[in-house]
């Protein structure tokens, strides 16, 4: 399906655009619509799921008419679909909901990842450990429960044949400084090799501590890439902060992130180094758990 946050992204600038054309305030907008002016603010923002009557009523208004009017209104019904992680609500927490929304309608994405395994190729265990390092830090904002099994969900659909290709480099940070249980981690990374061998559209790239990036600043934090099949959905990129997941559309700011990319990618090992390299730390956290045992 269509990302439905993508559309409603695209239809909040669509809105607003028209809106300036036609000269007209977002207050007086309001006044016609007979709605509050946070209400016509947060339409324009892409924080609310679009009515479309109310959206079609927008397009009178602004004398939105032909070709022009089918568009928005196309836009707008896919910003109010509902995808299956909806069904979830809160439970699965914001942020994995705004990654399972976009990767529904991703045709292609590229990650830089220096605290944990991604989400699609997380095992059930290691979920699970993650949730306790993050207890940890104070009250979490999910039901566990519900997350670890729409972490599951999210891992059928991208996995489907019809998913994404998907390119990770992975920091050896989270091979070695990752608290989680040696076991644990080593059945973690020996699923991740599984994965890959299996999945051609699935690539993971580690990489090495060791690694000298050139042209540019280091990445202070996690992030993705996205890709979209209709041209006019713009490309993302999304930075993984401590507390948010911060959205950027603005072609300037998604080419530094994907320069960011570029260069890590340069620097990283090969896919069979890093499958080779995944092995080999899985078979020293063998030792660690026999010893923990």
């Amino acid at each position: 399906m269509t990302s439905p946050f993508v559309r409603r992204r695209r239809l909040a600038t669509e809105l607003r655009n028209l809106r300036e054309e036609k000269g007209m305030t977002a207050g007086r907008l309001s006044q016609l619509l007979h709605q509050s002016r946070m209400k016509v603010s947060r339409l324009e923002n892409a924080h609310i799921r679009p009515d479309l009557a109310e959206v079609m009523k927008i397009l009178d208004i602004l004398g939105v008419t032909g070709d022009k009017w089918n568009e928005v209104v196309r836009i707008a019904r896919d910003a109010a679909e509902r995808g299956w992680w909806d069904s979830f609500g809160d439970a699965m927490g914001p942020r994995q909901r705004l990654y399972a929304d976009l990767e529904s309608g991703a045709s292609s994405i590229r990650e830089y990842n220096q605290t944990a395994i991604p989400g699609i190729l997380q095992t059930p265990e290691f979920t699970w450990a993650l949730v306790e390092l993050d207890k940890r830090e104070g009250p979490i904002t999910y039901v566990p429960e519900r997350m670890a099994q729409a972490r599951l969900q999210r891992q059928r659909v991208a996995l489907h044949p019809d998913g994404p290709t998907h390119e990770v480099v992975l920091d050896e940070f989270v091979l070695r400084r990752l608290a989680v249980p040696p076991a644990v981690l080593r059945d973690q990374l020996r699923h991740v090799a599984e994965v890959v061998a299996s999945e051609p559209r699935i690539t993971v790239r580690v990489l090495p501590f060791d690694a000298r990036l050139v042209g540019g600043m280091l990445p202070r934090s996690s992030f993705a890439l996205y890709t979209f099949p209709d041209p006019e959905d713009p490309p993302m990129a999304v930075v993984d902060t401590a507390t948010t997941d911060i959205v950027h559309t603005e072609e300037d700011e998604v080419a530094r992130y994907r320069g960011h990319y570029d260069r890590l990618r340069e620097c990283s090992l090969s896919p069979a180094e890093s499958l080779t390299l995944l092995g080999k730390v899985a078979d020293e956290l063998t030792g660690q758990a026999e010893a923990d045992s």
